[in-house]
């Protein structure tokens, strides 16, 4: 089920909505269980610290997706009400929590103090930074950092490509294999990776 369908409760019903959110609910469970590793004996005072590092990772991760979509959704011209009302608070409380957005650099492309020339894509969002990110690979601009509604650019004279991968110990093998480099470390619910392609720069 998309994003669009997830959010629609009038037009797919309230029923088929629940449904969508409890399974989303049971896929972030799984996903802190797996990052958590495998349980350690019964009666170890250690054993469930893995499940807390991974539920702050989460926790974190969420929190940072929230504050993106309710920018999105602000910028798709949404009002602080209905936006409340899906928070379950109201108008002017969602306001105070989420009415500053996120600070972001502008775009402009500037040298940094190692003479990398780089720039931020921003705002950008789950539904499009993917699409945006092959079109500024094949112009040479690669990740190396980001964070909400954005994607920090550093420019090369060859094509790169890009991924965002679902996290997965067995997968992230795979893609280092396949000369994919992680952008930076662990982040949830997805990784970003990117991989230099043989082919120069396009203007």
């Amino acid at each position: 089920m998309s994003a669009v369908e997830l959010g629609k409760g009038a037009g797919a019903g309230a029923g088929a909505r629940e449904e969508a959110l409890a399974l989303l609910r049971e896929r972030i469970e799984a996903a802190v269980v797996e990052a958590a590793g495998t349980p350690q004996p019964e009666g170890d005072p250690d054993a469930t610290l893995e499940l807390v590092a991974a539920s702050k990772v989460a926790a974190e991760e969420t929190s940072r997706l929230l504050r993106a979509s309710i920018d999105a959704a602000r910028s798709a011209g949404h009002r602080w009400d209905t936006v409340g009302a899906l928070l379950g608070v109201s108008k002017q409380a969602a306001q105070q929590r989420f009415g500053q957005r996120s600070g972001t650099p502008g775009q402009e492309a500037a040298p940094g103090a190692d003479g990398a020339v780089r720039r931020v894509l921003t705002p950008l969002t789950a539904f499009d930074e993917m699409e945006v990110l092959a079109r500024e690979g094949r112009r040479g601009w690669h990740v190396v950092d980001y964070g909400t509604l954005y994607h920090l650019v550093e420019a090369s004279d060859h094509q790169w490509e890009h991924l965002r991968q679902p996290w997965n110990p067995a997968a992230r093998r795979r893609l280092t294999e396949q000369g994919w480099t992680l952008v930076k470390g662990t982040t949830f619910p997805w990784g970003y990776w990117k991989r230099p392609l043989d082919l120069p720069a396009e203007p």
